[in-house]
């Protein structure tokens, strides 16, 4: 964590004798101060002055102490609020061409030329149009005396960067608005307690979520708690949906469920455009079938609360990526929105994504609703394609003949149970035969296996651990056991879903080929650790939901650490060598440092470190939190930095430290966890299902090539099937993690937001205009 001498490199002083203005404008969302905190701490670290706009738009027309100076202590303890505390209006003056005249004179007299804008589409719109209308703004000011013509030249043209802060998703272009996942997070919450009620009274649910014209939320809440059905805008109902929806519900529950759940979006509409409401749904319910039916309308709950990790962690990168995008801006360049693409930051041109989230409204305005839905973009479409086929689609009577077998490897990851319920159902609809090991591969060797029905893997999706029982044990001195239970229950392919060991245990059965004919069938691994070190993934399923637990306990901390002055704690993070958790959770909850294997240090970073935190306690802010991998260096452990700080600190600052443990791997999924393993067991089974008929020969299986054994991964933007052979020479398998992490190239915006004078990576950037325009252009194609 060594800082680089002062004056190393160009975007410290990028920033000098210019001045950035951040406002936050129309309806609030989780996530937003972390955006606000991110354009304060880099705007100062690069040299410019930093001004809060409170009110929105109504606090650059009016001015006065609206438009305040922020300091780097004014954004402290700001990460873990939810709304914005810089507040937020709907305000009709700036519509006018007069209010817009006033918010110019408040700005040219502060000689603030940057302004950072984060709302919703109506609010970047307005946006543009300031400062489209700039020039002429300012030679009326100039004629009517407003402000002088020395002022007018230097304050010459306006910057732009807006960043889409929105619970509705509803922005084309990027893949996650600012704020939809915490509203996902209170969504689910509400969904699992109603669960529980809806089961002890055989009721039926009728969840409306909001999202204005966008069914986003509903429909990754639908996936996420596996509802029976769910009414989006842009996917109507057919016509006959009312007696679709009666039978659908009969099913579950002579299927034996005790519930049934519907999600409804608040613009749900049938084709002809007519609303569809929950009370029409209830009712309809309740005169067809005479269920015990309940309305639940969620409304603002949704927007409230503290954001996500995931939310903390986008909104700090965008903030990053504004106040880059706003110094590096010139006259010539157009407005642009910093948004998210896969795992990327990326510019957009303002207008043309304005343009297109505008083309989806009018497309379902118009009735053409499969327009609609590929303006939305390919991540919603699948989720749509897996929701439809997980919900709609009954396992057909003719059976495929083939027998798939389904397996936990390693350590329990949250949202294993949702990839083996979607695993199950995908191959019961493929008309596979799916068998549930037990116990990992030490359970496939010992015949642990049984058959799993369609019903049975109903209410996994919500389940924390692993309902199949999981063990680290690898598979290689069980070959022989192994191969006599696949010609036993007839296997013809494996699903295995786990951690490192899935992938060295997987890698083990394919040496195993040479000498036993039995393990010659295809196999796929579904990478699920909290550890997020498996290769050929950039996340793995179970990580984020650690990842929230780790950030709400050093919340609590942080809080702690807040009453009584003066004390830095030191957490351990788990993640074994991989340092992702402990550097995601470090910029989800604002610590000053976190301790990883992948970045070296030596004891002269930790002396620097505890003269930074002995800086930090003569300011206002007089608290420290530190995060340390539990591998991160085997001498410097816990206890000795622990000491070390106790011992430089005496006087300044006491020590507290917490090992968090075991409670990284429990609770209840994320909606994210959720969402990516049901995906994941989708797309999985689908591989799987082709390859087997692919190895078939005369009614045998024989699959012996490097493709038959496959790890499907999300790459930036998307899921990939790459043989496991292949990502051997990607892996460091003395330390179990791949030779390169894509989140490393997130530390230095830890260290920046912690006040470390070093330097800010900012090479990628212009190469990822370019794609990300030709993007935009294919997607306005469709």
């Amino acid at each position: 964590m060594a800082q680089t001498p002062p004056g190393h490199g160009h975007t410290e002083n990028l920033g000098a004798g210019k001045a950035i203005a951040v406002l936050t404008s129309g309806g609030d969302a989780q996530g937003m101060n972390a955006a606000v905190r991110a354009v304060v701490r880099v705007g100062i670290y690069t040299g410019a002055k930093v001004y809060f706009v409170h009110e929105g738009y109504q606090g650059l027309v009016d001015g006065g102490d609206n438009i305040k100076e922020a300091t780097w202590e004014s954004v402290s303890m700001m990460l873990q609020l939810g709304g914005t505390v810089i507040g937020s209006a709907r305000c009709q003056d700036f519509r006018t061409r007069e209010g817009r005249l006033k918010a110019a004179r408040n700005l040219v007299k502060r000689g603030i030329t940057n302004l950072c804008v984060i709302g919703g589409d109506g609010s970047l719109t307005g946006a543009d149009t300031f400062r489209a209308e700039w020039s002429s703004l300012l030679a009326e000011l100039v004629k009517v005396g407003g402000i002088t013509a020395e002022e007018a030249k230097k304050s010459s043209y306006l910057n732009i960067v807006g960043m889409v802060g929105s619970i509705d998703n509803d922005f084309c272009g990027t893949d996650m608005t600012i704020g939809t996942d915490s509203a996902l997070h209170r969504i689910m919450e509400i969904v699992d307690a109603i669960t529980t009620t809806a089961q002890s009274h055989q009721r039926t649910f009728v969840l409306e979520v909001m999202g204005r014209h966008c069914g986003y939320l509903a429909l990754i809440t639908a996936l996420a708690c596996g509802a029976d059905w769910v009414f989006i805008p842009e996917s109507p109902p057919e016509d006959d949906w009312e007696d679709h929806l009666c039978r659908r519900l009969t099913e579950t529950r002579v299927g034996g469920s005790r519930l049934n759940i519907i999600i409804v979006a608040e613009g749900a509409i049938d084709k002809h455009g007519k609303a569809i409401t929950s009370d029409d749904i209830k009712n309809l319910v309740v005169k067809r079938l005479g269920y015990d039916t309940r309305v639940t309308i969620l409304g603002h709950v949704q927007r409230g609360g503290t954001p996500s990790a995931f939310d903390r962690i986008l909104g700090s990168r965008m903030g990053v990526e504004a106040v880059m995008a706003l110094l590096e801006g010139t006259p010539d360049t157009p407005a642009c929105v910093v948004s998210l693409s896969g795992n990327q930051a990326v510019r957009l041109p303002l207008m043309e994504c304005v343009q297109v989230t505008k083309d989806v409204t009018t497309a379902m305005n118009e009735g053409r609703f499969d327009d609609a839905l590929k303006l939305r973009g390919r991540s919603f479409q699948n989720n749509w394609n897996v929701y439809k086929l997980l919900a709609h689609i009954r396992p057909p009577s003719t059976k495929s003949g083939y027998t798939l077998a389904v397996l936990n490897v390693g350590a329990p990851a949250a949202g294993m149970n949702a990839a083996v319920r979607s695993t199950v159902r995908i191959g019961l609809i493929h008309g596979h035969r799916m068998l549930a090991v037990h116990d990992g591969f030490e359970g496939l060797a010992y015949g642990k296996l049984e058959e799993i029905s369609w019903e049975r893997v109903g209410s996994w999706t919500g389940l924390g651990g692993s309902k199949l029982g999981t063990k680290r044990t690898l598979p290689k001195k069980y070959f022989e056991e192994i191969s006599t239970s696949i010609s036993n229950f007839g296997i013809h392919g494996l699903i295995i879903i786990g951690g490192f060991e899935a992938f060295t245990g997987s890698l083990e059965l394919m040496e195993g080929r040479a000498k036993y004919e039995e393990l010659c069938i295809p196999l796929c691994i579904i990478p699920a650790t909290v550890s997020n070190n498996v290769p050929g993934s950039d996340f793995s399923i179970g990580a984020d939901t650690a990842l929230n637990t780790i950030t709400t306990t050093c919340d609590r901390i942080k809080q702690s650490a807040a009453g009584t002055k003066r004390r830095v704690f030191i957490i351990e993070t788990m993640g074994g060598f991989c340092g992702y958790l402990a550097t995601m959770a470090g910029l989800a909850a604002g610590a000053d440092a976190a301790y990883i294997y992948e970045e070296h240090f030596n004891i002269r970073d930790l002396q620097v470190n505890v003269e930074h935190l002995t800086e930090k306690m003569k300011t206002t802010v007089k608290r420290g939190l530190v995060l340390r991998n539990e591998r991160c260096n085997e001498n410097y452990t816990t206890d000795f930095i622990y000491n070390l700080y106790s011992e430089e600190g005496k006087g300044i600052f006491d020590c507290r430290k917490n090992v968090l443990g075991h409670m990284q791997q429990g609770g209840t999924p994320t909606p994210f966890d959720r969402n990516f393993g049901t995906k994941m067991g989708a797309k999985a089974v689908a591989w799987i299902t082709g390859k087997i008929k692919e190895c078939s020969r005369h009614g045998r299986i024989f699959a012996n090539t490097a493709d038959s054994a496959c790890l499907l991964g999300m790459r930036k933007r998307s899921l990939v099937f790459q043989p496991i052979t292949d990502l051997k020479e990607q892996t460091d398998f003395e330390h179990r993690i791949p030779k390169e992490q894509w989140w490393l190239k997130l530390r230095p915006i830890l260290k920046i937001l912690a006040k470390y004078n070093i330097e800010l990576d900012t090479s990628e950037k212009a190469h990822l205009e370019h794609v990300t325009r030709k993007r935009i252009s294919l997607e306005s194609n469709i």
